[in-house]
């Protein structure tokens, strides 16, 4: 391993976490002075998302962090409270045992842990993810939510 901003291999390590299926740690260049983070993560098999035209990818979870994050621009999101969503729905589909899984499963992971945490955040990226074709179907999500 390298430090990213120098390329020096001389770096300690300043704090060790580890969740159900990673190890996180926070490094710093011994010789730059550079903090970054990295993760550790057991080696998956390929999970293939089902898209809505019915062709598949490779499950990416930085496509999940990226919605997110737009999602949540100009939000009093953390970047630690975006990763445990994406740990968290990345957690619920490889545990589900299937080589296979629909990316609507994925976006209502999303959605749920989306509405729990801001609303705003929320109806940014249902509005993407649900396609809505007219102001009637967001305003039927935005009473939905002034419901709960």
């Amino acid at each position: 391993m390298k430090c990213p901003k120098c390329q020096s291999e001389n770096f300690k390590v300043l704090d060790t976490r580890a969740s159900d299926d990673s190890v996180r740690r926070r490094r710093e260049c011994l010789s730059c002075g550079f903090r970054f983070t990295t993760y550790e993560r057991i080696e998956q098999p390929t999970l293939l998302v089902v898209k809505k035209d019915n062709t598949r990818e490779v499950f990416d979870r930085e496509k999940i962090t990226r919605g997110i994050v737009r999602s949540a621009q100009k939000r009093p999101i953390s970047s630690e409270k975006i990763e445990e969503i994406v740990e968290d729905v990345e957690r619920k589909v490889r545990s589900l045992g299937e080589n296979e899984i629909h990316s609507d499963q994925i976006g209502e992971y999303v959605m749920n842990a989306l509405a729990g945490l801001d609303e705003i955040t929320y109806v940014r990226f249902a509005s993407v993810y649900r396609s809505f074709k007219d102001v009637s179907e967001l305003e039927d999500l935005l009473k939905n939510i002034t419901k709960k």
